[in-house]
Order: structure tokens, then C-alpha cells, then sequence
């Protein structure tokens, strides 16, 4: 008797779990959205702002009221090749990435949304975005080191309405 109390109380206890990890998982981003999408203002990052990575008001196209925010890090990684990584941490409302640049006075490279996850599986140089937006950055080849430039980021909406955020760097 006391075996068919504890599946009673087993059964709805298992069927609430599983409508919880149900639920969870709905709310991720499927393979196929843009992880760089805005459908909210996130609060800014203090952090990242003070690590001297996000654009100065000048750099960035954006109003007062439509502030972008991108980190980018150049730091060594444990990799063959030559790469910086950038994570946006803050986007308007509404806007999802639309287009990356490398423009210096040797060089310019442009890549899609689409043709940075495309670089993402094959590992092509230029921008990349893998791992369902987990992972995004540039690959470019020896002849850029040392190089410096701007790092150009395009946003749009729904109604093609356009953003951009640049910063000037030194390709380490």
C-alpha cells in the first residue's frame, strides 16, 4: 500500500519536471534566429564599458537613445592563426546585425550575417559567427598584423533602417 502512495505523489512531481525543462528550452534561440537580434534594451554594461572596448559617443552613429555596445578582444588565444573575438552586448530595439567590416588603407574586407556563419563552419578567414552565436570574431591572415583600422558593425530593422558602430584598432 504504502508503494502506490509514493507513485501518486511520484507521477505529478515528474510531469511538473518535465513541463519546467519544456518551457526552458523553448525560450532559447533556434539554430536558424540571429543571436545579434534586439527585441529589448538590456541594461549597459558597466564592465565592458570600462574596459575601454565600447565605442566613444563619436564612433557611434547611433543616438543617445539607441546606443550599441560591442566588446572586442584581442587577447592571445591558444590557436592557430590570427584573431580578435567581439560579443554585442547592447543593441537598439528592434535591430539585429546586418553586416561586419575590416577597413584599413590596405584592405577591406566585408562579410554578411549570412557569410559570417558560413565562416563559422568552414573556418574561413574573414568574420565568423559558430555555435549559434556563442562564438563570433575575425580570422585574417599574417599579411594583416600589425595592421591598424576601423572594425565597422551594421545593424538594421524591419524597416531597413540602419546602425552602424566602429572602433579603430591594431590587428595584433
Amino acid at each position: 500500500m504504502m508503494k502506490n502512495n509514493k507513485r501518486i505523489y511520484l507521477l505529478p512531481a515528474l510531469f511538473v519536471l518535465v513541463l519546467l525543462l519544456a518551457s526552458a528550452c523553448g525560450n532559447q534561440a533556434g539554430a536558424g534566429s540571429n543571436p545579434y537580434a534586439a527585441n529589448e534594451k538590456p541594461a549597459e554594461s558597466e564592465s565592458a564599458t570600462q574596459a575601454g572596448n565600447a565605442a566613444p559617443p563619436t564612433e557611434n552613429a547611433a543616438g543617445p537613445e539607441e546606443k550599441i555596445l560591442i566588446v572586442i578582444d584581442q587577447t592571445a588565444k591558444p590557436i592557430e592563426g590570427n584573431s580578435f573575438d567581439f560579443i554585442v552586448k547592447q543593441l537598439p530595439e528592434g535591430y539585429m546585425l546586418k553586416e561586419m567590416k575590416w577597413v584599413s588603407d590596405q584592405n577591406e574586407i566585408t562579410n554578411t550575417y549570412e557569410e559570417a556563419i558560413e565562416h563559422g563552419q568552414t573556418g574561413e578567414d574573414g568574420f565568423y559567427i559558430s555555435g549559434n552565436g556563442q562564438f563570433s570574431g575575425f580570422f585574417y591572415p599574417d599579411s594583416l598584423k600589425d595592421e591598424k583600422g576601423r572594425v565597422i558593425f551594421t545593424f538594421a530593422n524591419d524597416e531597413n533602417n540602419e546602425l552602424t558602430w566602429e572602433k579603430e584598432i591594431t590587428l595584433k
